[in-house]
């Protein structure tokens, strides 16, 4: 574990080739997040998107209690050769023992750290945490912990922050892991304890939507959950004040959706939400990206100043 007095600040921007991300939820080098959704609502694309288009040194992936298929789908097709050529895997799907989940996630981390350890500049992703809070917790009850929320012993709540601690900035700025790890939000709950528990662990999170992976909507990010706590450390004040006013104009039209399609709202009410009706086909196409496509982050910028 690295003394929190001799961690380095995050202070460089990281691309991740994601528009949505970039321009809006800015990442810097050697921040935790969380991709937390229900499932089926797409974490596994934008994780293999992520994968292949953000610049690190070496990529550690671990697929934690995932569906066998899974594993090799997502090496094979979501990843491709080209980010398998920088990758290192790290798999225990759902059928082994509660026992290897729990080493293979203690694996990756400590594959994470080491490359850390020598000066390299590491992309961590753990999917999903709530697999390893399901191993533990069997491992929990097995020998005897009282269930608490959810069926979850105290043991989950505290392995969970203990993983995420791991990650980070290395030594005085020594090498980094920017780690993302998925969480699945059961019955899309996202007052789910695992989900709480690591969104307060972690350095902000993306919330994916299930409203907007039905409408065919991708990536399914919900600007409404999401945030990237240092992003104000990372970008200028001005690319800041850009985010935030799309970030309002889209919230604002969300919350007035209905009002606007029955009609029932008059154009000058209210000039901000003008602006956002006005401007709602420009943000949903700077939102919506195909996984083959990649938008680096000076690009991204200039799109954004066109819609804002």
């Amino acid at each position: 574990m690295v003394n929190p007095m001799e961690r380095g600040a995050i202070e460089k921007t990281l691309d991740v080739g994601v528009k949505a991300i970039n321009g809006l939820l800015t990442i810097g080098r050697g921040q935790r997040i969380g991709l937390i959704s229900g499932s089926g609502v797409g974490k596994s694309v934008l994780l293999g998107m992520m994968t292949k288009y953000t610049e690190a040194d070496v990529v550690v992936i671990g697929l934690i209690g995932e569906r066998g298929r899974e594993v090799k789908e997502f090496i094979s097709e979501t990843l491709g050769v080209e980010g398998l050529a920088k990758s290192i895997v790290v798999a225990s799907p759902a059928n082994e023992s509660p026992v290897l989940r729990l080493r293979a996630t203690y694996l990756a981390h400590l594959i994470a750290e080491y490359w850390r350890d020598q000066g390299k500049h590491v992309l961590l992703m753990v999917d999903s945490m709530t697999r390893v809070a399901h191993a533990q917790r069997e491992i929990g009850l097995a020998v005897g912990e009282p269930p608490t929320s959810k069926g979850y012993p105290p043991s989950v709540f505290a392995l969970l922050p203990k993983l995420i601690e791991r990650s980070g900035v290395g030594r005085h700025g020594h090498g980094s892991i920017t780690a993302i790890y998925t969480v699945l939000a059961e019955g899309d709950d996202r007052s789910d304890p695992v989900v709480d528990i690591t969104r307060a662990s972690l350095d902000g999170q993306v919330m994916l939507s299930r409203d907007l992976a039905d409408a065919a909507f991708y990536p399914a990010i919900d600007l409404t959950g999401s945030v990237s706590r240092v992003m104000n450390q990372l970008v200028t004040p001005e690319t800041l004040k850009r985010a935030n006013h799309f970030r309002r104009l889209w919230t604002l039209y969300q919350q007035n959706r209905d009002l606007i399609s029955v009609g029932a709202y008059e154009k000058g009410a209210n000039a901000e939400l003008d602006e956002a009706i006005a401007k709602r086909p420009q943000m949903e196409t700077f939102l919506r990206q195909d996984a083959e496509e990649q938008f680096r982050y000076e690009h991204t910028q200039k799109l954004l100043a066109g819609v804002v």
